[in-house]
């Protein structure tokens, strides 16, 4: 098990190293950590987003806290797997749900994927607002 100091330090480094892209351009929005053919039939329900911003590694320290608050179990037994630098092609932020109308210009943003056990969880995020669980990502 890791400390709280290491861990926070694993995750800026993380997303230093994330954010910095692939060599010679931006990161590929089309690539996933959680599952390489994400379901066609979204049912996830995005949740609205403050309109302040978070800064990268309290999106993380967010995402890790909400995945163990839902499941009931310690922030240190949730595994961060990565933090990608995304721009999601819509407001939905890669997580659409059904009947519902987004704004319809990209949104730069991040994909952190965490782990428990043997399952992984997508958390969405855009550069505000604190990122959502994404259960069946459409980007």
């Amino acid at each position: 098990m890791t400390t709280a100091p290491r861990r926070l330090t694993l995750l800026a480094a993380a997303w230093v190293l994330t954010a910095c892209g692939t060599p010679g351009g931006s990161p590929d929005p089309e690539q996933t950590a959680v599952d390489p053919a994400p379901s066609a039939s979204p049912s996830s329900s995005p949740s609205s987003s403050p309109s302040s911003s978070l800064p990268a590694g309290a999106a993380v320290t967010h995402a890790v806290a909400d995945l163990a608050a839902s499941l009931g179990v310690d922030p240190d037994t949730v595994e961060v797997v990565a933090v990608e630098g995304v721009t999601w092609r819509d407001g939905s932020r890669g997580c659409a749900e059904p009947e519902m109308a987004y704004t319809q210009a990209v949104v730069e943003g991040s994909r952190i994927t965490l782990r428990v056990g043997s399952r992984t969880y997508a958390y969405h995020a855009g550069t505000s607002g604190r990122p959502t669980r994404c259960d069946h990502p459409t980007q």
